[in-house]
């Protein structure tokens, strides 16, 4: 039985509904059914019902729905205001580097970007039985107005063309004027331009650690006229190439310098040029070890000015020491085995050289020059080179058992005297240990077939 409201018993409503119209097109709203008594919720039954119902939308909404319940029980909401300040555009001055005033960041980029060059070379190399094209890409800088730029030697070494561009994006043809791999420095030259802009040059020996330094060059050769900055980490490092030469005096920086970085200025805090970035030094002999993070190392740039200026100058370095000791080996795979001390092994002298002269001979073992101990070739090179040509030393030599002391003083290198491969010849030549016989033929290096050559001679008397 229905009460009064329509409703029986057992809560069901029963609802019935009779047209007042007979035309089945005359359709108007039936009237709302009464509705049953609703039952009072708690706040937190609320909350189930709408979080339940997000999480039946979709999993993802679950969190909606929880933000959706804090947002309607948090009451009315505030304005979120969103705050932004309209300022003028940073102007940077473009000054000169005076050595007086420091710089920022900013502004030695603005003053010496253009005075930045990045360098792509192509050549060729031989692979097995064929010779393929080669590419590579490095940074410099312009030393002159007249278009003068200084790299890094092994940024060009091997070359047949080298290519600068200037950061206004002007390309040019350039050539090489002279390099050595020795102190890995290069001097390119660019014809036909005037008015370029050459950077300031500053003093590499007044470097302190802890001061900052920045370079600019073209990062990875993809990313020209990137900026980098850091710190002097330390200074007169000594470090091994990645070819075994070991350089004296290095800057060492947490300034990034990636390939391609090669060659290009390392400024100090005052926008002056105090040394030469190099990709080349490396971890392991891997020359460009990704693993090494935050150690970079720059050339000073007072270690090579002496031989910037003397290629512009004269083509060639003046008064480079010359030794005229030939085909040198290590000993070092020897010392043990024969009772020999570590030393370098002089497997002929020059006619008429400086060694000749100071009596050095065949089958000496180098042993000391004034008071450093010679261990190798690599350090030979780099003590003699630390020496102009005129200069008198005392090299240790040992002799069938005897620990002799000579006087030797240095020749001139002349100029265009060239080792193999074409490169500038250091006059006690680099070829390091490759073997038992320096990567020499044990068998006539000089005509003089089995007995000329290192061991041999030693045992022979040669």
């Amino acid at each position: 039985m229905n009460d009064q409201n329509g409703f029986d018993s057992n809560g069901m409503y029963h609802y019935s509904y009779t047209s007042q119209h007979s035309d089945p097109w005359d359709r108007q709203t039936p009237p709302t059914p009464p509705q049953p008594p609703k039952k009072k919720k708690s706040g937190a039954g609320k909350a189930v019902a709408l979080v339940l119902c997000c999480a039946l939308v979709g999993g993802g909404a679950g969190v909606g729905g929880a933000a959706a319940y804090s947002a309607l029980t948090a009451g009315p909401q505030e304005e979120t205001t969103i705050y932004r300040n309209e300022v003028d555009p940073t102007a940077v001055k473009v000054k000169q580097a005076d050595g007086l005033t420091p710089m920022s960041l900013s502004e030695i980029y603005a003053a010496y970007a253009d005075s930045c060059v990045c360098i792509s070379v192509t050549g060729m190399a031989t692979n097995g039985w064929y010779q393929q094209p080669t590419a590579g890409a490095g940074s410099g800088f312009i030393i002159s107005e007249d278009g003068y730029i200084v790299t890094n030697y092994h940024v060009i070494d091997g070359a047949n063309t080298i290519k600068v561009t200037l950061n206004n994006g002007d390309t040019y043809d350039a050539k090489l004027v002279g390099g050595e791999e020795l102190n890995d420095v290069a001097v390119l030259k660019v014809d036909g331009v005037s008015g370029l802009k050459p950077v300031v040059l500053g003093d590499s020996d007044d470097l302190v650690v802890g001061e900052q330094v920045c370079t600019i060059g073209n990062a990875l050769g993809t990313l020209s006229f990137s900026q980098t900055s850091g710190f002097v980490s330390s200074t007169g490092r000594e470090i091994t190439m990645s070819d075994g030469t070991v350089m004296n005096n290095m800057i060492q920086t947490n300034c990034t310098i990636n390939s391609g970085n090669s060659g290009g200025p390392l400024f100090d805090s005052y926008g002056r040029v105090v040394g030469i970035t190099s990709a080349k030094l490396s971890n392991n002999g891997d020359s460009r070890s990704a693993t090494i993070e935050g150690i970079g190392f720059a050339i000073p740039i007072n270690d090579v000015i002496g031989i910037v200026t003397d290629y512009m100058q004269y083509g060639y370095v003046t008064g480079r020491p010359y030794m005229g000791i030939l085909n040198p080996s290590d000993t070092a795979d020897y010392a043990d085995r024969f009772g020999w001390p570590v030393g370098v092994y002089v497997n002929d002298v020059e006619e008429g050289s400086c060694a000749e002269t100071a009596g050095i001979r065949r089958g000496d073992i180098i042993t000391k020059i004034d008071d450093t101990e010679i261990t190798g070739v690599s350090q030979l090179t780099s003590v003699k080179n630390s020496y102009r040509a005129g200069d008198t030393v005392r090299v240790e030599v040992y002799r069938s058992g005897e620990a002799l002391t000579l006087t030797l003083t240095f020749d001139e290198q002349e100029n265009g005297t060239q080792e193999s491969g074409g490169r500038v010849q250091d006059p006690a030549p680099q070829q390091t240990s490759s073997g038992s016989y320096g990567g020499q033929n044990p068998y006539g290096n000089y005509g003089d077939e089995f007995f000329n050559s290192f061991p041999w001679s030693y045992f022979f008397g040669r």
